[in-house]
């Protein structure tokens, strides 16, 4: 299986920048071919420079370039201002949705059945959806860790989910734009106890991805990406660098 690795650009840029930030993605793509064997790659810009991002990527990487939204609606359509609905994402030649992330739920208070709701429409549309869960350092530092992520596990997933529609990314929250990184054997035991909770909630789980995100830099990704059941890595400010998104892709 292919490392996936998935750049969040999070609320970053101007349109000038994501278009400079797309073609020089797309150049070190192209420059690396080799790296197309190992790794499929996906960007996730905010959601008005998601057409800018598709202009600008070359030829030669288009379509080995996924692209993908950073949320979505809980509602099908109607008069919702603001929102964004899946079939409008999958509309503008979207692949993939990220949903959960650490930084809905704390700063929007997304629950785990907001998630749910959400993963079930972008299903419905034909989009993979990267449903995020992962600890905050209380948690962790009082044993929860485990006990969170399955929680959010049970609740978040629509049980329908296969390995087609699904990515899972186990995001630490207290390792979040924050310099720090789990540890080695931290992220093995958080990604095999996740694996076994798929394997009792879902058939074909071996083959579901799991992404590992929380302050992946090329100086760690390397040995990030060689532990046992990371499947790639959900990567946030490194991505907003050409050169540390594509040396990351290089550690897999």
């Amino acid at each position: 299986m292919k490392k996936l690795i998935a750049g969040n650009w999070k609320m970053n840029g101007t349109a000038e920048s994501a278009i400079e930030l797309a073609e020089a993605v797309s150049a070190g793509i192209e420059g690396n071919p080799g790296l197309l064997d190992t790794c499929d790659f996906l960007i996730c810009p905010p959601f008005l420079h998601i057409p800018l991002v598709q202009g600008a990527l070359s030829e030669p990487v288009f379509d080995a370039i996924f692209l993908g939204a950073q949320d979505c609606s809980s509602y099908q359509n109607g008069a919702y201002t603001g929102d964004v609905s899946a079939a409008m994402i999958a509309d503008m030649g979207c692949t993939h949705v990220i949903l959960g992330h650490s930084e809905r739920r704390q700063y929007f208070g997304e629950k785990d059945m907001l998630v749910a709701e959400k993963a079930l429409l972008a299903h419905r549309e034909g989009l993979t959806t990267i449903v995020c869960v992962g600890e905050n350092e209380a948690e962790r530092e009082a044993g929860r860790a485990q006990d969170v992520v399955g929680k959010q596990l049970g609740h978040s997933l629509p049980g329908h989910s296969t390995p087609k529609n699904l990515v899972v990314a186990y995001e630490p929250v207290w390792a979040i734009g924050t310099g720090k990184s789990a540890t080695v054997e931290d992220i093995r035991d958080m990604h095999a106890f996740i694996r076994a909770q798929l394997s009792e909630r879902l058939e074909s789980c071996e083959n579901i991805r799991i992404l590992y995100g929380g302050s992946v830099k090329p100086a760690n990704a390397a040995e990030i990406l060689a532990t046992e059941n990371v499947d790639g890595a959900l990567i946030g400010g490194a991505s907003l660098k050409a050169e540390d998104f594509i040396g990351i892709a290089q550690g897999g």
